[in-house]
């Protein structure tokens, strides 16, 4: 399995939140943004207010499950900031998943349906 790459650096989530397109839902908000790099990078942000350490990293795993599960489904060469919210604690994965695809699509980041 290939890890993904993922954003670190604080400037590069500032460059996202100020110059990034965004949408979100009760459970999590996107921002992305092209990168000219030809690759995908991910950040993943869970705020103190989420619950403890546990639950921010429950939360982390859930959304670098469904970004790997779809990662073929998203354009090439960006850079996508998953904000999670509180509420994310309360669904499950499927709901999470489905919040994260119906974002994506308003972004205009997912890939049109080549299959047959």
């Amino acid at each position: 399995m290939k890890a993904s790459v993922t954003l670190k650096e604080n400037r590069d989530f500032q460059r996202l939140y100020r110059r990034g397109k965004s949408a979100g839902s009760a459970t999590l908000v996107l921002y992305w943004r092209g990168n000219h790099l030809g690759t995908n990078r991910l950040g993943i942000t869970t705020g103190a207010k989420l619950g403890n350490a546990v639950t921010r990293n429950k939360m982390r795993r859930r959304v670098r499950e469904i970004y790997r599960h779809h990662s073929g489904e998203l354009r090439r060469g960006i850079d996508l900031v998953v904000v999670v919210r509180h509420q994310a604690t309360e669904r499950d994965y499927w709901k999470l998943d489905r919040d994260f695809c119906r974002c994506a699509q308003k972004l205009g980041i997912w890939k049109p349906e080549d299959r047959a």
